[in-house]
C-alpha cells in the first residue's frame, strides 16, 4: 500500500510540474512547449541533488512502462489521413528514417563522449 501510494504521490509530483510549466510558459510567451521545460527542470534538479532520485523513480518508472498507451490515438488517427499517406507516404516514411537515424548516431556519439569523459575524469 506505502508504495502503491508513494508510486502516485511521484506521478502526481510530475503532473504538477508540467502544469506549472505550461502556465510559466504561457505567461512568459516562452516559445518551447511546458513539457520540454518541465524534463529540464526535473533533469537539472536531479543533477544538482536537490531531488534525490529514489524520490521520482517509481513514479518515472510506472509512466514509462505504460508509454505505448500514449501512442496507440495517434497511431489510430493516422488512419483518417489515408489520402496523405498514398500521395505522399514515402516521403514521410523517408523523413522519419533519416529522423530516426540522426537520433540514434547522434545519441551514440553523445553517449560514448559521456564514457570517455567519466573514464577520463575518475581516479
Amino acid at each position: 500500500m506505502h508504495t502503491c501510494f508513494r508510486m502516485f504521490a511521484q506521478i502526481f509530483v510530475f503532473i504538477v510540474m508540467s502544469w506549472i510549466m505550461n502556465k510559466l510558459v504561457l505567461w512568459l510567451h516562452i516559445p518551447v512547449p511546458g513539457s520540454i521545460l518541465g524534463m529540464i527542470l526535473v533533469f537539472l534538479l536531479l543533477q544538482m541533488r536537490v531531488v534525490p532520485r529514489s524520490f521520482l523513480e517509481a513514479g518515472s518508472n510506472r509512466l514509462i512502462s505504460t508509454m505505448l498507451l500514449f501512442f496507440i490515438p495517434p497511431a489510430v488517427g493516422i488512419v483518417s489521413y489515408g489520402q496523405l499517406l498514398i500521395s505522399k507516404g514515402l516521403q514521410i516514411v523517408l523523413v522519419i528514417m533519416l529522423g530516426t537515424m540522426i537520433v540514434m548516431i547522434s545519441s551514440g556519439l553523445i553517449a560514448q563522449g559521456i564514457a570517455k569523459w567519466k573514464e577520463t575524469s575518475q581516479p
